[in-house]
């Protein structure tokens, strides 16, 4: 149920409520609605910064890292000072004191099989800003299986998708989810992760930006959501495309699988590759026997520190 604004918030949101679309109704469902956002990263940040700013009453933030110095050129929610604090505590923090007015629920743990029906059914739609497949394969399933919304987004170096999964429609069905594009991940791998590929530090605020603003409009009425359609933005071109997503039923979802194993992860662990301590490496060099050391890292830290090793690209290896 809508909840009244006080003269406060009536003032906050005036130029929401100005507008006839949204006006004082709208702002009262934004205020009653409850939403979560799995992942504080670079698209968690924007969304949770313009959700708060919004007025949504009631957001939680799932998320179990530490603020990096490598996430400071993107995940502008986070300072200097935040390095090596919780992610979920920083953000509760610094968005009350931008919204005083809304409730933030925090989770600092990893997203499961074992928890998420526990956490997601608290909420009225879900916001996956995660960045690997095995957890997007999971969002998606739980959403299906609980009737949520998932207002999905991803990035890769200049690229970035948006889309709305589940969404209920008209006829009583629900749209098509991540699985209908997506029926099988990539081989595990075959896709770096921004870690491992880089990401332009401006495109996560704008996709995060087109799920928030999502989420507002499925929130309020206001417009038509990116269901069964996805958004694929190229910042270098500054092109859009929109494809529609048709239901594959063969890719009916009945319940919760192993996703790590579902994406390859497990069976890339068990392999009979040997490792080496750092302290044992450290004896070898010592003791001068011979040994091939091979660098894996990017050029460019390669050249910043260079560890003596012979310099192959973990991505020409892949490729």
């Amino acid at each position: 149920m809508p909840k009244s604004l006080t003269n406060l918030e009536f003032s906050r949101y005036n130029r929401h409520i100005l507008m006839p679309q949204i006006g004082i109704e709208g702002q009262e469902k934004l205020k009653a609605a409850k939403v979560l956002v799995i992942g504080a990263g670079g698209l968690g940040c924007p969304i949770l910064q313009y959700l708060t700013a919004a007025g949504v009453g009631t957001l939680g933030i799932v998320d179990f890292d530490t603020v990096d110095l490598s996430n400071l050129q993107r995940q502008i929610l986070f300072t200097t000072d935040d390095i090596g604090k919780s992610k979920v505590d920083v953000a509760k923090k610094r968005l009350l004191s931008q919204n005083p007015n809304i409730e933030i629920e925090t989770y600092n743990v990893k997203i499961t099989s074992r928890n998420i029906f526990s956490i997601i059914e608290q909420y009225d739609i879900i916001i996956d800003g995660t960045d690997n497949f095995p957890t997007r394969y999971l969002v998606n399933d739980a959403c299906v299986l609980k009737n949520k919304i998932n207002v999905f987004g991803s990035i890769f170096q200049f690229e970035g998708q948006v889309s709305v999964f589940n969404y209920p429609l008209t006829n009583g069905n629900r749209s098509a989810n991540y699985r209908d594009i997506f029926p099988n991940p990539p081989k595990d791998g075959t896709v770096p992760n921004c870690a491992e590929a880089g990401v332009f530090g401006v495109l996560p605020g704008i996709i995060g930006s087109i799920q928030a603003s999502e989420v507002i409009k499925i929130i309020t009425g206001v417009g038509e959501p990116l269901a069964s359609k996805l958004l694929i933005l190229d910042t270098l071109s500054f092109t859009t495309r929109v494809l529609n997503i048709n239901k594959n039923p063969a890719t009916a979802i009945t319940k919760l699988i192993d996703y790590d194993e579902f994406c390859g992860i497990k069976k890339s662990l068990k392999t009979n590759i040997k490792t080496i301590s750092v302290s044992d490496f450290q004896n070898l060099i010592e003791t001068e026997e011979d040994y091939l050391l091979i660098d894996v890292r990017h050029p460019h830290e390669h050249k910043f520190r260079n560890i003596g090793g012979l310099l192959i690209p973990q991505a020409e290896i892949i490729a």
